[in-house]
């Protein structure tokens, strides 16, 4: 039977890798705010790919057990637990200037489930399959779950988009194919550059890992090398295919809801929560929404406001 060994090893060598004294003011700063709470502190997205944190919004989730645990507000619990991830901003001196970050707060739970074939959206195992560092973990049983759950992001990945990748195929090909699904299935409006970037910004992390799922796939795949490349080829039924198509579909219709649903949710976690939601509106879907000062004072009613101009919009598409 076959073992996560050797793509573990890919991804526990990925997230040892140190992160710059910016981020670890970061993880210092929620370790004073969060305490025991915290388990881990994970930091991926656009500052990792780059190696630069200046100018940018470092995004870093943080991992606790409960919670409750975590947040000593009642309804943000149960808003965590109903739609994880709750999402806080934060501003940290750093020697001459501020380092800021967006943080995710999510259970290991939550993690390992929503890592898994168990779960059908992409938000989680879509995320977590691409380069992610560990820049704190309370003890080494955290540390050996972290990498299982990003192991199994990677398998639960590639084995929803194999089906919609023509044979033969390159990592490349594997990659570009399911980043540019996972990210249509949120409210971005990604450039297919800005999507290729993803995968240039790691090609040689991109091709071991996928070397190493590939024999821990339901799918037989045949792998053959060709001056130096790596060729993929299965044999998937065309109903398999069929079904795999249907399903991106649906995570498309249920990501945009869902997406707007986590947007209104920043208003009780983000200073200036109603800005942020705009900002971030503008910024993943190339839309802008105005909303007369005075509605900002009623948040359902913006909430209602801007749902219906994002669908007027076409938003939802």
């Amino acid at each position: 039977m076959p073992t996560e060994s050797p793509l573990k090893d890919q991804i526990c060598r990925m997230i040892s890798r140190p992160a710059a004294p910016a981020i670890h003011a970061l993880a210092d700063h929620l370790l004073a705010t969060y305490g025991e709470a915290v388990q881990a502190i994970l930091f991926y997205g656009s500052c990792l790919r780059t190696g630069d944190d200046r100018g940018g919004l470092v995004d870093l989730y943080v991992l606790v057990e409960r919670y409750r645990n975590a947040e000593p507000r009642r309804i943000l619990a149960i808003l965590n637990k109903l739609l994880p991830p709750n999402v806080f901003y934060i501003e940290v001196p750093f020697e001459d200037r501020v380092v800021r970050a967006k943080y995710a707060i999510l259970s290991l739970a939550d993690l390992k489930k929503g890592t898994s074939r168990r779960w059908f959206h992409s938000y989680l195992w879509g995320r977590f399959a691409q380069p992610t560092g560990l820049v704190f973990s309370r003890n080494e049983q955290i540390a050996m779950v972290v990498p299982s759950a990003l192991a199994q992001a990677v398998l639960t990945f590639i084995g929803r988009v194999l089906p919609l990748v023509p044979s033969p195929f390159t990592a490349r090909d594997l990659w570009q194919q399911g980043l540019s699904l996972s990210y249509r299935a949120e409210l971005r409006a990604e450039r297919p550059e800005k999507l290729a970037r993803l995968y240039e910004a790691a090609p040689a992390y991109y091709e071991r890992i996928t070397r190493s799922a590939m024999n821990l796939l339901s799918i037989p795949v045949d792998i053959q090398q060709k001056d130096g490349a790596y060729l993929y080829e299965t044999a998937i039924s065309g109903r398999t295919r069929r079904i795999c198509r249907a399903d991106w579909i649906v995570r498309r219709w249920q990501g945009k809801l869902l997406s707007v649903l986590r947007l209104l949710k920043g208003w009780l976690t983000f200073r200036g929560g109603i800005n942020y939601v705009l900002w971030k509106i503008e910024r993943h879907s190339g839309i802008k929404i105005d909303i007369p000062p005075r509605l900002k004072r009623y948040p359902l009613v913006a909430a209602c406001v801007i749902f219906w101009r994002l669908y007027r919009r076409g938003a939802y598409r």
